[in-house]
């Protein structure tokens, strides 16, 4: 029997969330990465019309010719100060800072070790290059170990160590201290991309190397203003001479036209808006601790998740595309990942919180789960 793997793209007729419309039916949705459910925080808004009125719908150029506007640079060195780090860059997207930087950073006579479990944007920023390449498995250190051991043999120019931050389908959490004590060790550079813990690990959501107190070690923190910040965007933070080099040599940054203004000053909102009121990233924490639990107790396999992003296991992708169907009949929106994005008998709803979620809304979530697990007798 053929499988059914292609998307299917559900429309909203409002913002994302916590409740949002879709095919006239309102419903709780439980897939938006608006962790801190900011794209409808009031300031976060209000500086976007704000930018308008001063600047314009559109840019008109790329960053390097006539596309860089003061908004651009206030929202640099706000990212760069809220980072602690000396210097960022602002992409077009998060995808947009891993295809064209990590070409940048590695070539010929060089080696790439990437983690297994690695996004997509950053498989791809690896195959763009002609550095070799070498995989270690998820999150194990040891065998990273055992890579660059093998890589000292060769004589590499340069060595560059890439792993996501939290893991997008599992939510689990990159081994950060280790990582970097090994690259420190061997000499090679290190890259996370933070975009799924940006605004979520660490103090006021500074992200991995908040949260693991790794500031300064890790060569380049890669993110995105369009999960936790609500908004849209990449960024690269680091060094001033990473950022000079990026701006010169990494095409996605040079040949893309830049953000509008409202796009900018509405990242700069939500960065401030993370640092004056920490409200919203505890009560993302404590929406996170309920709904696992709650799931856990049901019966429900939640996998290794460590973070907002927690995957209920099912196994088979049919039956995991039924269990979307029959949530949404229940006004839960949560998607199936399926194969190809994972594997074939690893197949799960994943179900990502948002600090505006109630208690009643997860007690819903809940009770919709319950229901449809026991009919598909996953529980």
């Amino acid at each position: 029997m053929s499988e059914d793997l292609d998307w299917r793209i559900r429309t909203l007729a409002s913002n994302s969330g916590p409740w949002a419309v879709i095919a006239d039916k309102r419903v709780l949705v439980l897939c938006s990465n608006n962790y801190l459910n900011l794209t409808n925080h009031p300031l976060v808004k209000k500086a976007s019309i704000d930018a308008i009125e001063k600047f314009g719908a559109g840019s008109g150029s790329v960053r390097a010719i006539a596309g860089t506007m003061s908004a651009h640079v206030e929202l640099e060195t706000a990212l760069a100060e809220y980072k602690r780090t000396e210097a960022s860059l602002a992409y077009s997207t998060g995808f947009a800072a891993n295809a064209g930087l990590i070409p940048q950073l590695a070539g010929d006579g060089d080696l790439i070790i990437s983690d297994e479990l690695n996004h997509g944007s950053i498989i791809d920023g690896v195959r763009l290059s002609r550095a070799d390449r070498a995989v270690y498995k998820h999150r194990n250190p040891d065998d990273l170990s055992r890579v660059l051991n093998e890589a000292e043999k060769k004589n590499y120019k340069h060595i560059l160590i890439i792993t996501d931050g939290v893991f997008s389908m599992d939510g689990d959490i990159a081994p950060a201290p280790q990582i970097v004590e090994l690259a420190e060790e061997h000499g090679a550079m290190t890259y996370i991309d933070d975009a799924h813990g940006d605004g979520v690990l660490g103090e006021f959501g500074r992200g991995i190397t908040s949260h693991f107190n790794i500031e300064g070690r890790v060569d380049v923190e890669m993110g995105t203003f369009s999960k936790a910040f609500g908004v849209v965007g990449g960024y690269v933070a680091g060094s001033r001479d990473l950022v000079n080099y990026a701006l010169n040599k990494s095409r996605t940054w040079l040949l893309s036209a830049s953000h509008p203004a409202s796009v900018v000053a509405s990242c700069r909102a939500s960065l401030q808006v993370v640092q004056k009121e920490p409200e919203h990233l505890r009560n993302l924490w404590n929406n996170t601790r309920y709904f696992k639990e709650g799931l856990k107790k049901l019966g429900f396999d939640t996998g290794s998740s460590q973070t907002p992003i927690t995957p209920v296991m099912v196994g088979d992708s049919s039956k995991a595309r039924r269990m979307s169907e029959m949530l949404f009949e229940e006004k839960v929106f949560a998607l199936p990942i399926i194969y190809p994005m994972v594997a074939r008998e690893k197949a799960r709803i994943r179900t990502i919180m948002n600090a505006g979620h109630s208690s009643q809304d997860l007690d819903y979530a809940l009770n919709a789960f319950e229901k449809v697990g026991r009919v598909l007798g996953i529980i």
